[in-house]
């Protein structure tokens, strides 16, 4: 009985040096990302006068609780890029990044690989469903910007292309709000969301990146241009010669 009794308090003891142990390192996760990661991660790919920069669309959430600016270089000109920005979405091209994981959410995304002229034609105005919200173009300025909002996300998105020699700089914007959330449950929330929104924006930005810089006879349906030409106020690429 006593022996009994000897392994059964032997075990409680285990179980609360793992409970303890996990308690102390899932502590020092927190700690260690807000000092050392947390930078890194909404900022990934961008220089500091990216981080600082002012964007058009910034004014739509001033008083976001989390911001970030990721950024990636792109060896093509914007033109090149610009198609695979506006055709994005759920329902329409995607995103680019993990569909699968995407729709575990109801998102329905479907990354596309071409460019589909069905999707290029987008206005300021134009609202289309993500999920349980409206996803609405904000702001739009062809080869430019394109600023989207989700309202009921308190999300704000912006996608601004710089030139470069090198070809584009892709600037990704994102601003969030969480109303009516205290600041120790926005810090749960952040070390959950704000990792993993790294991870689906980098696969993204990636994405684009691949498909921006493929040789153009790789980038469009079968009888692009003629027979799947855009509206006319887009302009169609020239025919394989």
């Amino acid at each position: 009985m006593a022996v009994k009794m000897d392994d059964g308090a032997r075990m409680e003891r285990r179980r609360i040096r793992i409970v303890t142990g996990a308690g102390l390192t899932a502590a020092l996760l927190a700690a260690s990302y807000q000092a050392l990661w947390r930078d890194r991660c909404q900022t990934w790919g961008a220089a500091p006068d990216e981080v600082t920069l002012s964007l058009p669309g910034d004014e739509l959430l001033p008083a976001a609780d989390v911001v970030t600016t990721r950024v990636i270089a792109i060896g093509a000109p914007p033109a090149a890029v610009w198609p695979w920005i506006v055709q994005m979405g759920s329902g329409r091209a995607g995103t680019y990044t993990y569909d699968w994981l995407e729709n575990l959410f109801g998102l329905d995304m479907h990354s596309a690989d071409v460019i589909l002229p069905q999707f290029q034609d987008l206005n300021a105005g134009d609202e289309f469903p993500i999920g349980t919200g409206t996803l609405r173009v904000e702001a739009i300025d062809p080869g430019r910007r394109l600023t989207t909002q989700v309202p009921e996300w308190n999300w704000v998105r912006t996608f601004c292309l710089v030139p470069d020699e090198n070809g584009t700089r892709l600037l990704l914007r994102n601003r969030i709000r969480y109303p009516g959330m205290n600041a120790v449950a926005q810090f749960g929330h952040r070390l959950i969301s704000e990792p993993g929104g790294l991870l689906m924006e980098r696969k993204m930005l990636l994405g684009i990146k691949e498909r921006a810089e493929r040789p153009a006879s790789d980038q469009h349906q079968a009888g692009w241009p003629r027979a799947l030409c855009p509206p006319p106020k887009q302009r169609c690429p020239p025919a394989d010669k």
